[in-house]
């Protein structure tokens, strides 16, 4: 049912505004949705519970079924620690569940009516991105060997684990690179193709694709580098068919589809636009094979996705009438698809199509919260000028509460929020991140600054070399941009950012004048510690020269790393910040939010610090989201000077 209030505006100051979208409703009634799969008739999904603890659990539409079932049982959670990023969780064949388990890392197989029970040892092994060898009786996947080693590296390989149970942890079958991903087996069971990539690259700068013949003692033969290495990022492989394999590459700026029979490739309906993502986590699908010759894909053009059929022999593209505009998770069999899906007015849902009738079901909701459009801000799509005669993009909110209107003559204050990654993207979904502030008369900048994906290589390419400045400057501009404009307050302009958005935050605070507090949740403050601990073992593997990339060779050049870390710069700040870390984080250390902490204090300069037990890299627990929300609106209404209309516990804040 609708959330709805009175529809008389009253004049009230920004910041004030009683808005329905309580952080409270927030956690109450959120989850996460995750990794789709088709098991026959059956669907499942992943779904992130945070009044569970952030527990992942396998859920399950059976055919003909009004309501969905957890597949996984309470004292287990579905989600694995591969790259710590995760994705590919699990597996599913004829009922048959193959999953990791957080706690342990194990993998476990769970038989219908039956209780899970482990197939790998209590080794220091973690797995991920399972694919399924019927003919030979095992599971494929990509394994994390994290016992001791004189690199003190991670080693990670391809492997084939017994679908018995494998007390060796896997047959290798692929190794020597220093990342694998995506192993895709052809429906025959004959061929094999697989991803992999080198320090420093990422897979979005210079993933290969590879394919070899699967002998039949399981071992992989002659393998074929098919595409993909220095300059060209090869995304998501699939077998249509026993010869034809399709993938995605950026070899022409873009992401685009691409088709290999066994003798040659052919790119499939080339257009200026996205048809891949960067791979963050496994498991990512942006297409599904429905035959040899006939694709279901969704595409993103300048930040906002569509979905359409492809044909690979004419090269159509023909667009499916669908109302979102964000796409996740799409996986198709026997004439439907099943995506994750959502819009500026909807969150994300799971959703399947009939591909004949093309009738769109909802099948899950992140949400059962509704609320009346009148307290919501409907994003527009920006295009703003930056350094260097450049353009950068974003998405801009206004604010909005059907029963509220800024003083006379009162302008908004301007959240600029930074997306993580930094190779990543905001999109225009709705977000109940964004409208709880714009509820309150806020007005939100949703920044994808240079760097980002979703406007092809040459933009993402803006940030080699230039982290810390491009991205930074692209907020400011866009900042000022909404200032020129007359859409917001020039004397209340805060940043806010997660992870590598949180670097941006602090840079923007640090080395320029333009916004007067901001919001650093498990940033980075120290570019040389972040280096150093990931040469030293005490960082995850998968970012560990992701720096070299970003910023300059380490430690050849670390004057860069001292010159662009905002630790090294205090000196140059002059207003309020506010830390929120996980204290369980592996990928940004506590000891980056709590020397920024310690600089501040000692300039006393107006400081916070939320730290949160049990948490990783972001939050997951109910209470924590909770908490992170509301301080961070407390923060703003004493540094900017006005009440919250609902009470919230107060955070300490020390020199204000």
């Amino acid at each position: 049912m609708p959330l709805t209030s009175g529809n008389v505006r009253r004049a009230v100051r920004c910041g004030s505004w009683k808005s329905p979208i309580t952080s409270e409703l927030i956690v109450r009634g959120l989850v996460g949705l995750g990794q789709l799969a088709l098991d026959g008739e059956d669907v499942y999904f992943t779904e992130m519970r945070p009044a569970e603890k952030g527990r992942s659990v396998l859920v399950r539409r059976a055919k003909g079924a009004a309501v969905n079932t957890d597949v996984t049982p309470p004292d287990f959670n579905v989600r694995t620690r591969v790259h710590e990023y995760g994705g590919g969780d699990y597996l599913v064949r004829d009922g048959t569940v193959y999953f990791s388990n957080f706690a342990d890392q194990r993998v476990y197989r769970q038989d219908p009516g039956r209780a899970p029970s482990p197939i790998t040892p209590e080794e220091n092994f973690r797995f991920a991105d399972y694919q399924l060898d019927v003919r030979r009786r095992r599971l494929l996947a990509v394994r994390e060997d994290k016992r001791v080693v004189e690199s003190k590296e991670d080693i990670n390989t391809l492997v084939a684990l017994d679908l018995g149970g494998d007390l060796a942890g896997g047959r290798v079958l692929a190794q020597g690179r220093d990342f694998y991903a995506s192993a895709r087996l052809s429906p025959d069971g004959s061929k094999l193709a697989w991803l992999c990539w080198d320090h420093p690259s990422m897979p979005w700068d210079a993933a290969e694709l590879w394919v070899a013949a699967v002998g039949e003692d399981g071992s992989l033969d002659h393998p074929v580098h098919l595409a993909g290495g220095h300059g060209e990022s090869i995304f998501q492989p699939e077998w249509a068919g026993d010869t034809t394999l399709y993938f995605v590459s950026d070899r022409t700026d873009f992401w685009n589809l691409y088709r290999w029979d066994g003798a040659r490739t052919e790119a499939i309906a080339a257009r200026p636009a996205e048809f891949g993502v960067p791979q963050w986590a496994f498991g990512l699908s942006t297409y599904a094979c429905l035959d040899e010759n006939q694709l279901l894909c969704t595409f993103i053009e300048k930040g906002t996705a569509r979905l359409a059929l492809v044909d690979a022999r004419s090269g159509r593209l023909d667009p499916v009438d669908a109302p979102f505009t964000w796409f996740a998770s799409v996986r198709a069999s026997e004439g439907r698809a099943v995506f994750v899906a959502g819009s500026p007015g909807e969150p994300p849902s799971v959703i399947a199509l009939d591909l004949r009738s093309r009738r769109l079901d909802v099948l899950q909701r992140c949400t059962d919260l509704r609320f009346d459009p009148g307290y919501v801000s409907t994003p527009e799509a920006v295009e703003f000028p930056t350094t260097g005669g450049l353009t950068a993009h974003a998405f801009y909110y206004p604010p909005a509460n059907r029963d509220f209107t800024p003083c006379a003559g009162e302008k908004p204050p301007l959240l600029v929020k930074v997306h993580g990654g930094p190779t990543a993207a905001t999109s225009n979904v709705f977000a109940f991140g964004v409208q709880y502030w714009t509820s309150r008369g806020f007005a939100v900048l949703d920044v994808n600054y240079g760097g980002s994906t979703g406007y092809g290589r040459k933009y993402r390419e803006r940030l080699r070399g230039q982290w810390g400045i491009v991205d930074v400057d692209d907020c400011v501009n866009g900042a000022r941009y909404l200032v020129d404009r007359g859409d917001v307050d020039a004397d209340r302009l805060a940043i806010t950012g997660g992870s590598a958005g949180g670097y941006t935050t602090l840079s923007a605070l640090t080395f320029r004048d333009v916004f007067k507090a901001g919001a650093s949740h498990y940033g980075i403050g120290d570019l040389e510690r972040l280096a150093h601990d990931a040469r030293t073992g005490n960082h995850h593997k998968f970012e560990s020269r992701y720096e070299d990339g970003l910023v300059a060779p380490y430690p050849e050049r670390v004057d860069v790393y001292r010159a662009r870390s905002p630790i090294h710069h205090t000196d140059r700040l002059s207003c309020p910040i506010i830390f929120f870390q996980g204290m369980n984080d592996k990928v940004v250390l506590p000891n980056q939010a709590e020397r920024m902490v310690e600089a501040l204090r000692q300039k006393r300069l107006p400081v916070a610090y939320v730290p949160f037990e049990g948490e990783g890299h972001g939050f997951r627990q109910a209470e924590n989201i909770k908490r992170a929300l509301d301080a961070e609106l407390y923060f703003y209404a004493r540094v900017f000077r006005f009440d919250t209309a609902d009470p919230i516990d107060p955070v300490p804040i020390e020199n204000l």
